[in-house]
């Protein structure tokens, strides 16, 4: 069995998942539920390696079957479907399975900030990858900005040359009161610096924002900050990750005890809307790929789309209360995508009875079950 860690970027759904590291070395920050009270440990090499031939052998295996099916080598419809129902193969054989079928080739490096290890052990697993599976395209991980700021622009090169293709870096804020109130352990130098020799490196840099994580004290600063340091990054991808504030937060103390005032959901979008404005030079593309963020038609390339993503916030903004209430319930119930759903009639029935209903059975709480609904996607 091939171990794995408990998260990964949604641009990675498809991706193989090989745990370099368990957890996270840092593990501190207010806003963020996962690897709470759970140890770090970095993985061996040979350890890493064994697996890398456990998954290289049930791809050898895949395709010897494909051949015997007529399909040469490749996965198609009926042999997935044998593979996904058959007893005899394992977990592993069915996420090959679908990873052959969607042929994407990606590859996503676990934990939290696998390039921690050393860069020698790291070159090693990464060239082994790329010999024992051929297919892969992609390779991709997680990485701390001060992790990363600590290496040199050689050491970067080398995990290039050695097949690492992106790394996935939570900015979270370019604002420093904001940083140190949520224990990032991280300045906005150290986020720049980062940023500019992963790109130097030739290495594909995505970073996440965090809108909302100012509150209602920090909400311009975080925003106008957090362009600042982008516009002087230019990354490949900026990704919205909108603030929730669930039970299992420790942030969640700090909010219930007033030190901390979280934005509500037509806030976040006001700020979202400063954030994109203040973006300006890059050619970064933005993305808001995850339930968490209310406007998932908020993406788009800068600087050609700018004009156009600002204005799927000017037209959220515009509707009236009553309408703004059936997206973001329509939105946290999962049945609306975009602002035109506004416009199905079905749709839009549903939802009103689901609010009718609330209003039934809690009055006045309608805010707080949203709230609670948004939350379940942490």
């Amino acid at each position: 069995m091939i171990e794995q860690g408990p998260i990964r970027p949604p641009s990675e759904a498809r991706s193989l998942l090989f745990r370099l590291t368990r957890n996270c070395p840092w593990n501190r920050c207010l806003f963020c539920p996962v690897y709470k009270g759970q140890d770090f440990s970095r993985r061996s090499a040979k350890e890493i390696k064994s697996e890398i031939d456990v998954v290289g052998n049930v791809i050898d295996e895949i395709r010897g079957l494909s051949w015997r099916w007529g399909y040469g080598g490749k996965v198609m419809g009926p042999l997935l479907s044998h593979l996904l129902s058959e007893k005899d193969f394992t977990v592993m054989h069915r996420q090959t399975a679908h990873w052959l079928y969607f042929g994407q080739g990606s590859v996503f490096l676990q934990d939290a900030n696998s390039l921690i290890l050393e860069t020698e052990d790291l070159v090693e697993i990464l060239h082994y990858l790329r010999h024992r599976i051929p297919e892969i395209q992609r390779i991709t991980t997680y990485a701390r900005s001060r992790t990363l700021a600590r290496r040199s622009l050689q050491e970067l090169g080398a995990l290039r040359q050695a097949g690492l293709d992106r790394i996935h870096i939570g900015l979270e804020s370019g604002y420093g009161p904001v940083l140190r109130f949520m224990q990032k352990g991280v300045t906005a130098a150290d986020h720049i610096k980062a940023g500019c020799l992963v790109r130097e490196a030739g290495i594909s840099l995505s970073e996440y924002v965090m809108p909302g994580l100012g509150g209602k004290r920090w909400w311009r600063e975080h925003a106008l900050a957090t362009a600042d340091v982008l516009n002087r990054i230019n990354p490949d991808f900026i990704r919205l990750r909108s603030l929730r504030v669930p039970r299992s937060t420790p942030l969640y103390d700090k909010l219930m005890n007033g030190e901390f005032e979280a934005l509500e959901d037509d806030e976040v979008v006001h700020e979202i809307g400063l954030f994109i404005d203040a973006l300006d030079g890059i050619a970064s593309t933005l993305t808001s790929d995850h339930i968490m963020n209310l406007l998932e038609e908020i993406a788009g390339t800068l600087p050609e789309d700018k004009e156009r993503m600002l204005g799927v916030v000017g037209r959220y903004l515009a509707l009236s209360d009553a309408n703004r209430l059936i997206f973001k319930v329509g939105r946290w119930a999962g049945a609306f995508r975009t602002l035109d759903d506004l416009d199905n009639p079905a749709l839009r029935r549903k939802i009103q009875e689901i609010i009718r209903q609330w209003e039934r059975e809690t009055p006045g709480e309608v805010r707080r079950t949203l709230r609670e609904m948004a939350d379940q996607y942490i």
